[in-house]
C-alpha cells in the first residue's frame, strides 16, 4: 500500500494538539489475526489493548465477517424513524434478557459517546415529563471518561481534558476519583469507601436530592487507569441514588460484553442494579460501530402514567439500529456464549497474577485490574506515591520499546493499560507480560542514563 495512503496528513486523529494538528503520523498497522496486528514494517505485535477495549473476540473473525457481508447483502440499511429490521428487534430481545433487573428496553447508538449522551438526554426528557425541570445536575468522578459529544465529555474528569475545551459545567458536580492506590496515607481502605461514599452523601444534603438528575460511573474507571474501587462502594452509591430518586447510569462501554466475563458486570460482579447501563465497543467486538442504552421498564412506566402523553423524546440517529451492526452484535454475542465468557472467567487470575508480578520493578508502583483489564502504573517515589513528573512520556517510551519487542501498550501518561482480546491464552500473556518487562526495565536504564531518575 502506498506510504500516502497510509499515513496521510488530510487524516486528523483523535485528540491532536494545536502544535501539530493536521501533521500527525501515527504508525499505520496493515492487518490483524487473532490476538495479533501487523505494522507497516511487518512486525507482528500483540494488540494490547485489544483495538481501543473493543477488539474482544479477536481480529480477522469470519463469523463476523461472514454475518456482515450476508446482512449487507440482504438489508444494508433501514431508517429508524418510521421503520425497523429483524436484527435489531432480535438484539434488542437478546439484550434485554441478559440485562439485570427490569432493564427491558434499549435505544441503539452508534458508540459509547452517543449511548451516553441518550442516556443524559433521556434523563432530562424523563424529568421535563415529571415537572422536575430544575433536577437536571449530573454527578460524576475525577478521573472519569464518559465520552466527546458536549454532554458525555462534560462528565469526563481526566486530567487535561478541560483544560481547552468547553462544557455544561453548570451542569456538574464532581466527586473523589475511587482509587485505592492514591487514598490519603494512612487511611484504611474501609475509612476511604466510607470517605466516598459521605462525600456523596453531604453533596446530595447540599444540592438537594430534588436538583440532582444522575449519578453517572463505570464501574471500572478505564481511561483513567483501570481503576478498581473499594469493594462496596458502587453498592452503597447505589443505595444512595435510590433512597435520593437520583438515576444511577452505569457507563459500561468498557467493562460490558466479555470484558470481565459477563455480558453485563453491574449486577454479575458488582452486585450493583442500575436504572440504565450504556454500552459500546465489545458488542460488536469493535468490527461495526454499535453502542446503546438498556433503560428500566420502571421509567418507561412512570412516562407513561404522566399528564403529557404527546411529549417528545425528539432524539435520534441516522444509524441507529443499523441492521448490519445489529447483525454483528447477535453473532458476537453467540460467539461469546460459545466459551469466550468461560474461557474469561477461566484465565482471569492468571492474568492478573502474572501482571502483578511487575510490581519487582523499581519503576512500578502498582499492578491493578479485574478480568481482563489492567493498568501497570509507574511511580517516581513509592513511599509519597506520587506520579513520574520526571518524565510525563514514560508510558509512551514503554510502548515505543515493546512495539520493538513484538507488544502493543495503551500508554496513559505514566501508566500503561492492558486489556487483549478475549481470547488470549496463558501462552499468550505469559509473552506479553514478558515483553511488558523488558519494555519497563529499558525505560527505566533509559531513565536513570539520561538523569532523570536515580532508580
Amino acid at each position: 500500500m502506498p506510504e500516502a495512503a497510509t499515513n496521510s496528513a488530510a487524516l486528523i486523529q483523535p485528540w491532536p494538539v494545536a502544535r501539530t494538528v493536521g501533521m500527525d503520523r501515527l504508525g499505520a498497522l496493515s492487518d490483524g489475526d487473532g490476538i495479533y496486528v501487523h505494522d507497516a514494517h511487518g512486525r507482528r505485535l500483540i494488540d494490547g489493548p485489544a483495538g481501543m477495549w473493543c477488539v474482544n473476540v479477536g481480529h480477522r473473525s469470519e463469523p463476523l465477517a461472514r454475518t456482515m457481508h450476508d446482512q449487507a447483502m440482504s438489508l444494508s440499511y433501514n431508517s429508524p424513524w418510521y421503520t425497523s429490521s429483524s436484527p435489531s428487534t432480535e438484539l434488542a430481545e437478546a439484550l434485554a434478557t441478559r440485562a439485570p433487573g427490569d432493564l427491558n428496553h434499549v435505544f441503539f447508538t452508534t458508540g459509547g459517546s452517543s449511548a451516553v449522551e441518550t442516556a443524559l438526554r433521556l434523563m432530562q426528557f424523563a424529568n421535563n415529563i415529571r415537572g422536575r425541570q430544575d433536577k437536571k445536575l449530573l454527578v460524576a468522578r475525577e478521573g472519569a471518561y464518559h465520552g466527546s459529544t458536549y454532554l458525555s465529555a462534560s462528565l469526563n474528569g481526566r486530567p487535561r481534558d478541560h483544560d481547552w475545551m468547553d462544557g455544561a459545567d453548570h451542569l456538574l458536580r464532581r466527586l473523589s476519583c475511587p482509587n485505592p492506590f492514591r487514598r490519603p496515607k494512612g487511611l484504611s481502605l474501609e475509612a476511604f469507601e466510607d470517605f466516598l461514599v459521605d462525600e456523596f452523601r453531604d453533596l446530595i444534603e447540599r444540592e438537594g436530592a430534588e436538583n440532582i438528575g444522575a449519578f453517572v460511573a463505570e464501574p471500572i474507571q478505564a481511561s483513567g487507569g483501570v481503576i478498581v474501587p473499594p469493594e462496596n462502594y458502587l453498592g452503597r452509591m447505589a443505595q444512595l441514588c435510590r433512597d435520593n430518586d437520583i438515576l444511577f447510569i452505569a457507563d459500561e462501554v468498557v467493562t460490558a460484553f466479555g470484558r470481565l466475563g459477563s455480558v453485563f458486570a453491574s449486577k454479575d460482579v458488582f452486585g450493583v442494579q442500575p436504572d440504565m447501563i450504556t454500552f459500546a465497543k465489545g458488542v460488536t467486538s469493535g468490527y461495526f460501530p454499535l453502542g446503546g442504552v438498556m433503560v428500566s421498564a420502571k421509567l418507561f412506566e412512570e412516562l407513561r402514567r404522566s399528564n403529557h402523553p404527546d411529549a417528545m423524546f425528539a432524539h435520534g440517529l441516522t444509524y441507529s439500529s443499523h441492521p448490519v451492526g445489529c447483525a454483528v452484535a447477535l453473532t458476537n454475542l453467540q460467539l461469546l456464549e460459545s466459551g469466550i465468557l468461560d474461557h474469561v472467567n477461566a484465565i482471569s487470575d492468571y492474568f492478573q497474577n502474572s501482571l502483578k508480578t511487575l510490581e519487582e520493578l523499581p519503576l512500578v508502583g502498582e499492578v491493578r485490574g479485574k478480568g481482563l483489564m489492567a493498568c501497570v502504573e509507574c511511580v517516581a517515589d513509592h513511599e509519597s506515591n506520587n506520579p513520574l513528573t520526571l518524565d510525563v512520556a514514560v508510558g509512551k517510551r514503554i510502548d515505543d520499546h515493546c512495539q520493538e519487542l513484538g507488544l502493543l501498550v495503551r500508554p496513559l501518561i505514566n501508566m500503561c493499560v492492558m486489556s487483549p482480546p478475549l481470547i488470549i491464552t496463558r501462552e499468550q500473556i505469559d509473552t506479553m507480560v514478558d515483553i511488558l518487562r523488558q519494555g519497563i526495565s529499558r525505560t527505566a536504564d533509559d531513565l536513570v542514563r539520561e538523569g532523570l531518575w536515580k532508580g
